[in-house]
């Protein structure tokens, strides 16, 4: 089930209602019941997988717990328990690159080998995957108890507003409020309608557009002229913000109108000064997953140069290959990791004065905004691009082109939704939209919630983009 269909408009006010119809011991099961449906709307049986995953890591942590005086024993069922969830993951994400990889090696040295692996690869999976981890980290580290309620414990899991495409979520802060009593609240359902209204306005009316001129471009580089080419790689940067942040929002949303409170995923992330401060704000949930189980445990900056040089590298490069099993996301990390490093030598080598004028500072901030926004959408070709070829087509096509091909001709209203999209980013700067509706005026709050749903009816997209994160 997507957020953005009718099936899920009438199953989250059901799903709502339920919640606060029924007593607090009852409302585990209906949400762990409510999940499974949600996720079985997708390939039913897939769930099979997930649970398999629920139970190793459940186990898992009991274990751990009880063996928590024989360093021994509960290192060996941390171990287990990393490396079954890592294989599922392998298994239905990376095996088929591999052998893909390995049948052309073998061809390049002469050798007959023909193997063929085609496994369909289950919704979410990089995502559950990673919070099933981070749970068993914790209870390893003894910053969790282990939940002996399995059912509490698939439900931190499944929980269906963060299932498919995160945020990845930590066991300190949901698997906490799951056994919270929640009571009916105006503000949470205020607050959470808020959120689901500005999140399907971001996807389906801002990034979905944008998606169909991008998917244009993309598919025959050669056929535009230079600009209309990098006018679909700018549109691209909007259009994987947009529905990234949109899935997030709506997400967000979805578990306040319960009262649960998940993690913001964005801050602005283009309003940047660097792709350090860029990482800060875009995805936040898996490059903070990232920096405390496998950045801070290799040592994290508090190492020689080279040691953290190999330590930036090793988080990026395995960001990029979380993101999906192909060498363009791998190098795609690569270029992440070695931008962060020269820009990190470069501010060492020449710190930011505060002697100089106000008015010199601002500029320069926006000169860096500008240069960040400008790296980071030159990388989004390495993560759009369907291979290396179509990548070097892009490029190609961006920069020797100027003279012929076809005009990419966008209509005026795209201008607008993506105008509206740039605009609340900057009023919404360090905020939410949610929160920042809270201090204006009633009559210029419905107006913009008018707004936002008018144009959600009646100027989405006609196709249903698929949300781009739903592939990881």
């Amino acid at each position: 089930m997507v957020f953005n269909s009718i099936e899920y408009v009438i199953f989250l006010p059901v799903v709502v209602l339920l919640f606060y119809l029924l007593p607090q011991k009852s409302r585990w099961l209906m949400l762990l019941v409510a999940s499974c449906v949600f996720y079985m709307w997708f390939v039913p049986k897939y769930i099979l997988i997930l649970f398999a995953t629920i139970i190793i890591d459940y186990s898992a942590g009991i274990l751990m717990e009880k063996h928590a005086d024989d360093p021994k024993k509960k290192k060996t069922y941390f171990v287990i328990s990393v490396v079954s969830t890592l294989l599922v993951l392998f298994i239905f994400k990376y095996l088929g690159f591999v052998n893909d990889n390995f049948v052309w090696l073998c061809q390049k040295l002469g050798l007959n080998v023909r193997t063929t692996v085609k496994i369909i690869l289950p919704i979410g999976l990089s995502f559950h995957t990673f919070q099933s981890m981070s749970y068993v980290i914790e209870v390893y580290r003894g910053n969790q108890k282990a939940e002996r309620h399995f059912g509490y414990y698939s439900l931190y899991v499944m929980f269906f507003p963060q299932l498919v495409t995160g945020p990845i979520e930590r066991p300190g802060n949901l698997l906490r409020q799951l056994h919270e009593h929640k009571e009916f609240r105006y503000e949470n359902i205020s607050q959470g309608m808020r959120l689901v209204l500005f999140g399907l306005f971001i996807k389906m009316v801002v990034a979905d557009q944008l998606g169909a001129y991008v998917d244009l471009v993309y598919a025959n580089p050669s056929d535009y002229n230079s600009w209309s080419v990098m006018l679909a790689m700018v549109f691209y940067s909007f259009q994987i913000y947009g529905d990234f942040f949109g899935y997030s929002t709506i997400a967000l949303g979805s578990a306040k109108l319960m009262g649960f409170n998940i993690s913001d995923n964005f801050r602005t992330p283009y309003l940047s000064k660097n792709i350090a401060e860029f990482w800060h704000r875009w995805h936040i949930s898996l490059s903070t997953w990232f920096r405390d189980y496998v950045y801070f445990p290799m040592g994290g900056s508090r190492v020689k140069f080279g040691r953290w040089v190999y330590n930036i590298m090793v988080v990026f490069v395995l960001s990029g290959i979380w993101h999906g099993a192909a060498w363009t996301f791998l190098l795609w990390g690569f270029a992440h990791g070695i931008l962060h490093i020269v820009e990190k030598s470069l501010r060492d080598r020449c710190p930011i004065k505060e002697t100089r004028p106000k008015w010199l500072n601002i500029s320069l901030d926006i000169i860096r905004v500008i240069k960040t926004f400008v790296l980071v959408t030159l990388f989004w070709v390495m993560f759009r691009a369907a291979d290396f070829a179509n990548m070097c087509d892009i490029f190609v096509a961006a920069v020797s082109n100027f003279g012929g091909g076809e005009q990419l001709t966008v209509a005026p209203s795209v201008w607008l939704y993506l105008g509206l999209f740039i605009l609340s980013d900057l009023l919404l700067f360090n905020s939410r939209f949610d929160i920042w509706c809270e201090g204006k005026c009633f009559i210029l709050r419905w107006f913009i919630y008018a707004v936002f749903l008018f144009m959600v009816i009646a100027c989405s997209n006609v196709d249903n983009f698929p949300f781009i994160y739903f592939q990881f």
